[in-house]
């Protein structure tokens, strides 16, 4: 039995729950701590500890929080469709999968809002939309990637000052400008940092611009095309 903490207004309470049971009150803002946040509909939901969705639906009325050090759905291994109204928050060091990002059961995920990772360790974001902005800002993990990989973004992508193993921007589609500055692989010479920023087979509408980035942004072992960019391409991505 997992504990799920809900808190409605001032007043706070503790339900346990079974994984796939819904949530008895969507108006206020729900807290993970540690466990399972069922199927169901939820007003803000924050993630304080580690934390994972049950099979199913979830629903957020508002934004969704993981809170520095948190981690929600790492890898975004779990089997749920995910839908958010509002904005994806990260703080530093913190986890979050939303999509899909391994083989098995393929999952879904929309954000109304924007995804933003302030400091944050990774965001596993894979076969989903984010109607606003994604933006990556510092953060990263020695021991972690950060594939942003078949996405469908409404605003602008951008990824500045983020180390780990590899990072790729891979068969996303982008409504606005896509802007990958100052990241780094933190081991460069051997796999996978060697093949890390590798921005392929991206349909941008705005300009690609990339500077500051180790190892440059490149093809790699990815096999990927060529980017298709409405706008222009500048700095290091100039021949992607």
């Amino acid at each position: 039995m997992k504990k799920w903490r809900l808190l409605v207004g001032l007043s706070a309470f503790v339900l346990a729950v079974v994984a796939g049971t819904s949530s008895a009150d969507a108006r206020g803002t729900s807290v993970c701590a540690e466990g399972t946040i069922p199927a169901g509909t939820y007003g803000a939901v924050t993630v304080t500890g580690n934390c994972t969705f049950g099979e199913g639906t979830v629903t957020i009325n508002g934004n969704l929080t993981v809170a520095p050090g948190a981690v929600l759905n790492d890898h975004a291994m779990a089997p749920a469709t995910v839908n958010v109204t509002g904005n994806v928050l990260v703080g530093r060091g913190g986890v979050v999968g939303l999509g899909s990002y391994a083989p098995g059961p393929h999952t879904s995920a929309m954000v109304g809002g924007n995804v933003i990772g302030n400091g944050a360790a990774s965001l596993y974001l894979g076969a989903m939309t984010v109607k606003g902005n994604l933006i990556v800002s510092g953060g990263g993990d020695p021991g972690r990637n950060l594939p942003i990989k078949d996405d469908t973004i409404g605003g602008n992508l951008i990824v500045q000052g983020w180390s780990g193993l590899w990072f790729g921007i891979i068969r996303d589609e982008v409504g606005g400008n896509v802007i990958v500055t100052n990241n780094a692989a933190a081991d460069p010479t051997i796999p996978p940092g060697i093949d890390s920023s590798e921005i392929v087979t991206n349909m941008i509408k705005g300009n690609l611009i990339c500077s500051g980035n180790t190892p440059a942004p490149q093809v790699g072992d990815s096999e990927g095309a060529t980017n298709t960019v409405g706008g222009q391409k500048i700095g290091q991505c100039a021949g992607l």
